[in-house]
């Protein structure tokens, strides 16, 4: 087992690799995606596993079936996560669940174990949303939760839609949509993930159990100004938007920090963007999570307000748009219970539940299959940075979980 999972994640983390910064470029229908794709095809295949790709651009493999209409409606037992990454991320999210999930494969064939239920390994396609701006791209528009219209509007940076990029990859654009029969195939979903934060290092435990996912969502600001000349233009004649967009920062952070939550202004926008221009245009992304949904709210409508208020002062315009939300996801307690109970027998001691505030695929299918998660030690508790960590040890121990699990749920 840890020479398989040693040689797997030593064949894919060249690709994607960005050599100057460390960390990982891999981002929806690239080369990098299609190295990437390419190499879970690999994987599958020299498995024996049937390899297919589903209308959205997921892939899958499977073993005990040529595909999910070989399934009953709720027999299979699925994991895997996604490959691709956030703008120079680190090595592990994403590509530690996948490459756990060929490996926990290995091992259950090393214990002789005979599966007596399909089981699947699965490839999410821009999970991250790091090209087009919306997060779990293929496991949103798979479970209906993204509409086949609205995946269509979507644009990069370069204008580029999100068909013209799936054409250009090589792939059917009009094909994309719900796939309710595949989703009524699958009677359990696992994805195991490096820990976005600190719980398991603070405990001591190399795995847990996912409880929940804080709810959290985008939001687009738009400070509409008037370009000008840096050089010749009187402060007091000036609407800068940038000074609005900056107060709003501040903002940001103490109405997350009054409310024990999170916000982030992460990406900006700048137009006309020169040194010695005012600027006519700050458009800026605020990502914000909190424990509940009631704490999300109060913490964005503080935020729009003072952006709102500091705006009006400064003479600027303010548009703001959500750009995608997810609400707070329970994972199944049946399932959670049972992954907790099997690998409390391994463990001889009961294993940690813990919520998590950073989004999944898993949470976007958690409203139409039973879904639930693992979480490898984070030593460091840093993520989407080329910082990113997670001991062999640890990853050792993540995949024997995995094994545990699937063997518990789809080999009785």
């Amino acid at each position: 087992m840890t020479a398989s999972f040693h040689e797997m994640w030593q064949e894919l983390r060249p690709l994607g690799r960005n050599s100057a910064t460390g960390g990982y470029r891999r981002y929806a229908w690239t080369g990098a995606d299609t190295d990437c794709r390419a190499w879970f095809r690999a994987q599958a295949e020299a498995r024996g596993l049937a390899y297919e790709l589903d209308r959205n651009g997921n892939q899958w493999a499977w073993l005990g079936a040529t595909g999910h209409q070989d399934v009953a409606p709720g027999e299979a037992v699925v994991t895997g996560s996604h490959l691709d990454s956030v703008p120079d991320g680190g090595a592990f999210d994403g590509p530690l669940g996948v490459v756990s999930s060929f490996a926990a494969l290995d091992e259950l064939r090393r214990r002789g174990a005979a599966p007596a239920k399909p089981l699947a390994i699965v490839n999410f396609g821009d999970e991250e949303g790091a090209r087009f701006g919306l997060a779990c791209v293929g496991s949103r528009l798979t479970a209906g939760a993204l509409t086949p219209e609205a995946a269509r509007e979507l644009r990069d940076a370069d204008g580029v839609s999100l068909p013209q990029a799936m054409e250009r990859a090589g792939y059917d654009p009009d094909a994309i949509g719900p796939d309710p029969e595949r989703l009524a195939a699958i009677g359990a979903f696992v994805e195991l993930h490096v820990e976005q934060g600190r719980a398991l290092d603070l405990s001591g435990d190399p795995v847990g159990v996912a409880s929940a996912i804080w709810p959290h969502g985008r939001w687009r600001f738009d400070f509409h100004g008037e370009a000008n000349h840096a050089g010749t233009t009187r402060l007091e004649d000036r609407r800068d938007p940038m000074l609005s967009y900056a107060a709003t920062v501040l903002a940001a952070r103490e109405q997350a920090r009054l409310a024990g939550a999170l916000a982030t202004f992460g990406k900006i926008s700048v137009e006309p963007n020169g040194v010695n221009a005012i600027p006519s245009l700050v458009r800026g992304w605020l990502d914000s999570r909190a424990a509940d949904q009631e704490t999300l709210d109060t913490v964005v409508h503080g935020i729009e307000q003072a952006a709102a208020e500091r705006a009006a002062r400064d003479g600027v315009d303010l548009s703001v748009v959500r750009e995608s939300f997810t609400p707070v996801v329970e994972f199944e307690h049946a399932l959670r219970d049972e992954l907790s109970t099997i690998l409390g027998k391994t463990a001889q001691r009961p294993v940690p539940v813990l919520g998590t505030g950073a989004g999944h695929d898993a949470g976007i299918l958690s409203g139409t299959v039973p879904t639930a998660m693992l979480f490898v030690r984070n030593p460091t508790g840093v993520s989407h940075s080329p910082a990113e960590a997670a001991e062999e040890d640890d990853c050792t121990a993540g995949v024997l979980a995995l094994a545990d699990v699937l063997e518990g749920l789809a080999c009785r």
